[in-house]
């Protein structure tokens, strides 16, 4: 798999120097926009629930570098003025070389309350942060990564989120939650992480919308991240980078997968490469979703 283009510093200054929009990212109104939150509130229909079903959706916290506990209490609170009955995890919880979860990070997760449960996939930053790759950033390979993602997912397990890597499992009788694996440092497998659903309503959860196209099976909803819906927007042009090897193509919002299966890719909350954002605000997304008429 060929992985599309990654954002850094000076990427985005290239992208941006010379014009409107880059006098107003170094002016400080990228910083300002990063700092702030949109909740965005969506209703669909899914085929296969008998009962309304509510999730939030929240991805790409990034904590490390540029994201402390207190932006992420900030969101979690937000989240649960919503009362969801689920939330679910988009993946790069992590931006930073870990040996295990932190703390400040923990503390905040194990504030996360829905009654049907949280949930959370892996991204390609937690993939980093554990050391399966090696970047300026992150530091060498370590050896032991498989180790340290096995901790982690302890760690989150025992502040209550529960990690799906090919794997799902039933909210209720009528609904199904299954996450798969990082695209782009792990091998996803949606037949496995949709396993069992049965006549059950599906909902599929992928750090990466790239695995789109090639869905082997449709699903009622597919959830992703990863892309920052570009991060640094620009009027009339859109975004200049997106880590997808499609482009804009699925850069944030409603798009449509193989199968006609319906996704949405979330902006996201943190920032990865600098910490701006243009026409691009941090997003909570909260779905209702409810029986198809």
């Amino acid at each position: 798999m060929t992985r599309g283009p990654v954002l850094t510093r000076r990427h985005v200054l290239r992208a941006l120097s010379g014009g409107g929009a880059a006098l107003a990212v170094v002016g400080g109104a990228g910083a300002v926009q990063a700092q702030g939150l949109e909740i965005t509130r969506h209703t669909r229909a899914l085929p296969g629930l008998r009962s309304p079903l509510r999730v939030a959706f929240l991805t790409d916290l990034h904590y490390g570098l540029y994201v402390g506990a207190g932006q992420v209490r900030r969101w979690i609170d937000a989240t649960h003025d919503t009362r969801p009955d689920v939330i679910l995890l988009g993946g790069d919880l992590l931006d930073l070389r870990v040996q295990d979860m932190p703390p400040p990070l923990l503390r905040e997760l194990a504030r996360l309350g829905a009654p049907l449960g949280v949930y959370s996939v892996w991204g390609n930053h937690d993939y980093g942060s554990i050391g399966q790759y090696a970047s300026r950033y992150y530091g060498p390979v370590r050896a032991d990564w498989p180790a340290r993602q096995a901790q982690v997912a302890r760690d989150l397990q025992a502040v209550g989120v529960t990690v799906l890597r090919n794997r799902g499992v039933a909210l209720r009788d009528d609904v199904h939650v299954g996450g798969v694996d990082d695209l782009w440092n792990g091998v996803p497998d949606v037949r496995a992480a949709l396993a069992g659903a049965g006549e059950r309503a599906t909902i599929l959860v992928s750090h990466n919308p790239d695995v789109l196209p090639a869905l082997p099976m449709g699903a009622g909803l597919v959830l992703s991240g990863h892309t920052h819906g570009g991060q640094i927007r620009v009027p009339l042009l859109g975004a200049p980078m997106v880590p997808s090897a499609f482009g804009q193509r699925y850069a944030m919002g409603w798009v449509q997968g193989a199968h006609a299966t319906p996704a949405y890719v979330s902006r996201g909350l943190g920032t990865s490469g600098v910490p701006l954002r243009n026409l691009c605000s941090p997003e909570v997304a909260v779905l209702t979703l409810h029986p198809r008429d």
